[in-house]
């Protein structure tokens, strides 16, 4: 069963693959090359960026075991979220978190930030539903999270940092749309862990992030080493 998931997600990827040259070419921040078949041949701080997964997984990320596998209750309990907390969730999909911290932070606001209008749709048609005021969308770029300056007391990333195509601009982005006391909790599964059964380019170790991030000024708060399969690491501003 797990191998049939993680080859409908690589196929999912390259439905949405952006081509690149497969030279050994290095900008100033980026070097192209080929790599791995799940990669797009760009890298950053030595790591491989892996394709986007594409609307088509909606289903593959509404699954019914997903509970189970990643312990999302238990994940929404880390962000210690309050009632007025302005929320941006980054490569927020079909809304599976969205709608879930909707509800605690009920006197706030959750900004649901995706580059896929198809992604934005499907929350459109599940808030008809729920009837939820305070679920804002967003329509962000490659290199924008499009979110309001110094408004966002915290930030929401799960399993999408390592398929941004500008780790660098985003970080920035994100700099930008923190308070000055924001977090960012970064969910990635854990590169260490060889027992997770994802693709390596869909996995990030915590000596990997936190060299990506403390690129772009932030500090690792903490990781909270309570999810089945994942990274739970909390960063700040340096």
């Amino acid at each position: 069963m797990q191998i049939f998931k993680l080859v409908t997600i690589l196929l999912l990827c390259f439905l949405c693959q952006t081509t690149y040259s497969q030279n050994n070419t290095k900008s100033q921040n980026y070097t192209y090359k080929e790599g791995d078949y799940s990669g797009i041949g760009k890298w950053y701080m030595d790591r491989e960026i892996a394709y986007v997964m594409g609307y088509q997984g909606i289903g593959w990320l509404e699954r019914p075991e997903r509970e189970a596998e990643e312990n999302t209750i238990k994940l929404i309990k880390n962000l210690d979220i309050q009632p007025t907390d302005v929320i941006a969730d980054i490569g927020a999909g079909s809304g599976y978190h969205v709608f879930k911290m909707a509800y605690i932070a009920k006197k706030g606001k959750v900004y649901a930030v995706d580059i896929q209008q198809e992604m934005l749709d499907a929350i459109t048609i599940e808030n008809k539903k729920q009837q939820l005021k305070n679920i804002v969308l967003v329509k962000g770029s490659e290199k924008n999270t499009s979110l309001p300056e110094n408004k966002i007391d915290k930030i929401l990333m799960v399993d999408v940092y390592h398929e941004f195509s500008f780790p660098i601009e985003m970080l920035v982005s994100m700099k930008k749309a923190l308070k000055k006391d924001g977090k960012i909790y970064l969910i990635e599964y854990r590169g260490e862990d060889d027992n997770v059964p994802m693709k390596r380019l869909h996995k990030m170790t915590e000596k990997q992030a936190i060299k990506e991030f403390e690129a772009s000024g932030f500090k690792l708060l903490k990781n909270i080493s309570n999810l089945p399969w994942q990274h739970c690491m909390v960063f700040i501003k340096s």
